[in-house]
C-alpha cells in the first residue's frame, strides 16, 4: 500500500508539472534558436538533371533531400552542363532553378576539375557544390537552423598565391594517348591500334590545338575452303586549329591538316582554310545556348594512291564551307544540330550537304522523346579509285564506296509513371559479369 500511495503522488506531481498553465498557453511560441528547437523538418524535392553524374553516389552523399523522377515534381531543378578547359580539365556549371513556391530563387555555381581528376574526385567535387547550392533553398523554407557552416582558410599567404600564378609552361598542355584492342575466335580475328599526341593552349583571347595521330587496323579470316584472307588499313596525319577572339560574338581563325588514308585512297592530302564565326548569343552563355554561323574558304592539295575515277593521280582544288549550328541545354531538354554545305569553287557540281541532329525533349510529365542521326548528300568523292573493288573489300569497308548519300538515325520514346521519389540505392547483384558463356 505504501508503494501504491507513493506512485499515485509521483504521477500526480508529474501530470501537474507537464500540464500547460493558462498563463503559459497565452504566451507566443518562442522562435527556434538551436537544432533541438527547430521547426518541423521539411525535405526539399530535387530533380538532378545531369548526364554524367553518379546518381547512386549523389543519393548516398546528399541524403537530406528527396530526389524525384520528373522535373515537374521538383522544388529545385539542378541543370548541370560542362565544357572543357584549356588545361585539359572540365568546367561544370550548375544552374539551380527554383520551382513552385521557390520559383523566385535562382542561382548558378561552377566547379572546375583538374586534368588529373579521377571519377571519384569529380563526383565528390560536384556533390560539394550541390550541397552548397541547396542551402539557400532550405533557408527560404525556414530550415536554415538545421545547417552549420565551416570555412577552411587558405594556407601559405601571398607568397603561395604568387607561386601558383607563375606557370613555367605558359598555359601549354600536352597529352599523349595510345590504345589498342582486339577480338577473335577460331576462324577470324581483328586488331586495332591507335595513338595521338596533342599540344594545346587556351586563353580568353586565343585557342590553339596541334594534334598528330595514327591508326592501324587488321583483319584475318579462314574461309570455308581453308584459305586465309588478310585485310588491313591505316591512316595518320597532323592537324592544327588556331582561333582568335574578336569580342563577345565574333571569332576568326584557321584550320590546317596533312593526312594520309588508305580508306580514302589518299597518299597525301594537305588543306589550309581560314575561317570566321559569328555567335548570335554571347560566348559567355555557351554552356546553355549557342547559335553560330561559320564561313571557311580553303585550298586542298591531293596526291592519290591509285588513279581516281576522274583519271587523276594528283590535283589542287579550292573549296568553301558554310556551317550553321545550334546547341541548347534547358530544363525541358537539349538540342544539338548542325547543317554544313561545301562545294569546290571551280566546279559547284562537286559538293556535299551534311545535317546532324541530337534531340532530347521532355514533352510532359513522365514522357520524353529523343533522336540522334545524320544525313549526308555527297557529290564530291574525288578520291574514289578507278576499277572495281573486291567483294572482300566491300564487305570489310577497307575502302570508301561510291555513294550519293549516307545516313544513320535513332529514335526513341520513354514514359514512366508511379512514385515520384527516386531516393533508394540498392547495389545488390550489381557486379555480375557483362557476358556469358554456354558450355555444352
Amino acid at each position: 500500500m505504501g508503494l501504491s500511495r507513493v506512485g499515485l503522488v509521483f504521477l500526480s506531481a508529474t501530470a501537474w508539472a507537464i500540464a500547460p498553465s493558462s498563463s503559459n498557453a497565452q504566451q507566443p511560441t518562442p522562435q527556434p534558436t538551436s537544432k533541438d528547437s527547430a521547426p518541423p523538418s521539411v525535405r526539399l524535392r530535387v530533380f538532378l538533371d545531369c548526364n554524367f553524374c553518379d546518381f547512386d553516389f549523389m543519393r548516398t552523399e546528399i541524403s537530406f533531400v528527396d530526389y524525384v523522377r520528373d522535373r515537374q515534381d521538383a522544388q529545385v531543378h539542378i541543370l548541370v552542363t560542362d565544357q572543357p578547359t584549356g588545361g585539359g580539365g572540365t568546367e561544370f556549371t550548375l544552374h539551380f532553378i527554383g520551382q513552385k513556391e521557390l520559383a523566385h530563387v535562382a542561382d548558378t555555381l561552377k566547379y572546375v576539375s583538374p586534368p588529373s581528376a579521377s571519377q571519384d574526385d569529380l563526383r565528390r567535387g560536384l556533390a560539394r557544390i550541390i550541397k552548397l547550392g541547396l542551402v539557400r533553398y532550405y533557408a527560404h523554407l525556414g530550415q536554415a537552423v538545421r545547417f552549420d557552416v565551416t570555412y577552411t582558410a587558405p594556407t601559405g599567404g601571398d607568397s603561395a598565391s604568387k607561386a601558383a600564378a607563375r606557370d613555367r609552361w605558359n598555359l601549354w598542355v600536352f597529352r599523349m594517348n595510345a590504345s589498342g584492342y582486339g577480338n577473335g575466335e577460331k576462324s577470324d580475328n581483328f586488331v586495332s591500334l591507335n595513338g595521338s599526341v596533342n599540344a594545346s593552349r587556351t586563353t580568353e583571347m586565343w585557342k590553339i590545338s596541334l594534334t598528330s595521330y595514327g591508326n592501324y587496323n587488321q583483319s584475318r579470316f579462314i574461309l570455308s575452303d581453308g584459305s586465309k584472307f588478310n585485310s588491313y588499313s591505316h591512316g595518320y596525319g597532323f592537324t592544327d586549329l588556331i582561333v582568335k577572339s574578336l569580342g563577345q560574338r565574333w571569332s576568326a581563325g584557321q584550320r590546317a591538316s596533312w593526312t594520309s588514308s588508305t580508306y580514302l585512297n589518299q597518299k597525301r592530302a594537305i588543306r589550309f582554310a581560314p575561317a570566321v564565326e559569328y555567335n548570335f548569343f554571347p560566348y559567355s552563355q555557351s554552356t546553355r545556348r549557342m547559335l553560330t554561323l561559320q564561313y571557311s574558304p580553303g585550298i586542298n592539295f591531293f596526291r592519290y594512291q591509285d588513279t581516281t575515277i576522274f583519271d587523276k593521280i594528283s590535283e589542287v582544288r579550292g573549296d568553301q564551307t558554310l556551317t550553321a549550328s545550334i546547341d541548347v541545354k534547358q530544363t525541358w531538354g537539349s538540342i544539338s544540330s548542325s547543317l554544313e554545305g561545301a562545294a569546290y569553287v571551280d566546279d559547284f557540281t562537286k559538293k556535299h550537304l551534311v545535317f546532324f541532329n541530337s534531340l532530347d525533349l521532355r514533352l510532359f510529365k513522365g514522357f520524353s522523346f529523343f533522336s540522334f542521326g545524320q544525313l549526308s548528300l555527297l557529290r564530291d568523292q574525288l578520291y574514289l579509285p578507278r576499277g572495281n573493288l573486291s567483294d572482300q573489300e566491300r564487305l570489310l569497308r577497307r575502302r570508301q564506296l561510291e555513294t550519293s548519300y549516307s545516313y544513320f538515325v535513332q529514335l526513341g520514346l520513354s514514359y514512366s509513371f508511379g512514385s515520384i521519389f527516386n531516393n533508394i540505392v540498392n547495389p545488390r547483384f550489381g557486379g555480375t559479369s557483362g557476358g556469358f558463356t554456354i558450355m555444352n
